[in-house]
């Protein structure tokens, strides 16, 4: 195999396996990236004289039968291939010849992994959008199925004040679409073209990068050359910080129904499907995938914590340090598109127990209440209604709980959550994601038919 920097020696094979490390495999993810990339750059190169219009037509017939094979998981990404883009060159080289080895002309491979990878995270962020909206709908869903179901709210983990079904879930809707906010600001910061900053200095050629950037479907050409390499590891950085919000929210959500469903509280009810047994125990039904959405959110920050030490006081311009933003990246990506999709079926089949909800009412849970009720219907100072309910406690009587949360109707209250407006919401991001991703395929279906 013929690599990219070939100038007539061979590198040790243990220098070779270690420097080229997982990127023949993570590679995989980038094929169709790199198929689009190289499409569109050819094009440009047709454009400004480099090659003919006959050229780039051999070019992109074999760059689409790379695509092809891809689909079919034929194209393979070999040790020796260092990447995705010395094995497509090797590709196009072993078909076309001579003609195979002008498509690099104008790039390096470090604006050609950065165009790849922009490529890539842009379809899967719009991927998590859709499956943060998703799960934010099937919240708000079961908030409007169970919202006048009183459920105790807790501080300190201890019963506080009356809540209800209703509001816990819909909390979560409503942090998810502030999540959905951050994911859109990395969107868009990703959605910027770095083809034509080559090495960071630019090339002496007069190269169109509007154009190759037009193709593309990006939203505008990173402009700054130099710029344009140093932001690899950043933009990355940005992504993942986006995603770690998300898996967040999962995990505290997780962990409130782990508690809730332990048989001393008993609020909620997972389905015995969804529950791993014990090897020793028989009555054994454990929340383990509850467990592992807790857990891989750590994965999230780990990785983002290994990606912000790995850019840290690099010198400008391409180090190879970058090489291993790759990994995170993608394991961030992955990782949170797979809670999502979990915590979404969890919801699906999540059984909520009315009755032990009602019954956990104890009559200090309404402590609160009555002291601002004392305060507002008898004038009694506020401090002083709360000694004087502190000091009578044990003489609490218990209040109706539906009653008490139906009466709160300040917005966002239990008895005013605003869910149609949610949900409203929810359905206009949803068609927004959803334009953006048909905007896409015709991007690449127009690449493939120039």
């Amino acid at each position: 195999m013929t690599k990219l920097w070939d100038k007539g020696y061979r590198l040790d094979p243990a220098i070779e396996e270690f420097t080229v490390g997982e990127d023949h495999i993570l590679d995989l993810n980038l094929i169709r990236a790199d198929v689009f990339g190289s499409i569109a750059h050819a094009k440009m190169l047709s454009e400004i004289g480099v090659l003919t219009s006959a050229e780039f037509m051999k070019l992109k017939k074999c760059l689409l039968e790379i695509l092809s094979a891809e689909k079919r998981g034929k194209f393979k990404i070999n040790l020796e291939d260092e990447d995705v883009h010395t094995a497509v060159e090797n590709f196009l080289t072993k078909k076309l010849g001579d003609l195979g080895k002008k498509i690099h002309t104008g790039r390096s491979r470090n604006d050609q992994v950065l165009v790849d990878i922009r490529i890539f995270t842009r379809e899967k962020l719009l991927d998590i959008q859709m499956e943060v909206l998703n799960l934010a709908r099937v919240l708000t869903r079961f908030a409007a199925h169970h919202r006048n179901i009183p459920m105790p709210g807790r501080t300190h983990t201890q019963r506080a004040m009356p809540s209800s079904v209703g509001l816990w879930a819909s909390a979560f809707a409503e942090s998810l679409m502030d999540d959905l906010e951050v994911l859109k600001i990395a969107y868009q910061l990703n959605n910027q073209c770095p083809l034509g900053s080559a090495a960071s200095y630019g090339v002496p050629l007069p190269i169109d990068r509007q154009l190759v950037s037009d193709l593309l479907g990006f939203e505008k050409v990173q402009n700054n050359v130099l710029y344009a390499n140093n932001s690899r590891g950043k933009i990355e950085t940005i992504v993942v910080f986006s995603l770690l919000q998300v898996v967040e929210d999962l995990s505290k959500l997780s962990n409130d129904l782990i508690f809730f469903s332990i048989p001393e509280i008993g609020y909620f009810t997972l389905p015995k499907e969804y529950a791993s047994g014990s090897s020793i125990m028989p009555q054994k039904q454990n929340p383990c995938v509850l467990e592992l959405v807790r857990a891989r959110s750590a994965l999230v920050l780990s990785r983002l914590l290994q990606l912000v030490m790995i850019i840290r006081n690099l010198p400008s311009g391409y180090n190879r340090d970058f090489q291993e933003t790759k990994k995170p990246l993608m394991e961030s990506l992955e990782t949170t598109e797979k809670c999502l999709k979990i915590i979404a079926k969890v919801f699906g089949h999540l059984g909520v127990n009315k009755d032990v909800l009602l019954n956990s009412f104890t009559p200090e849970i309404f402590a609160a209440d009555k002291a601002l009720k004392l305060a507002v219907e008898e004038g009694v100072p506020f401090r002083d209604a709360y000694k004087k309910v502190a000091k009578e406690l044990s003489r609490l009587k218990s209040e109706d709980p539906v009653k008490n949360i139906l009466s709160k109707k300040h917005v966002g209250a239990p008895g005013n959550l605003s869910l149609e407006k949610l949900i409203r919401k929810i359905n206009l991001e949803m068609n927004s994601v959803r334009k953006e991703k048909a905007r896409l395929q015709k991007v690449w279906a127009s690449l493939q038919k120039l």
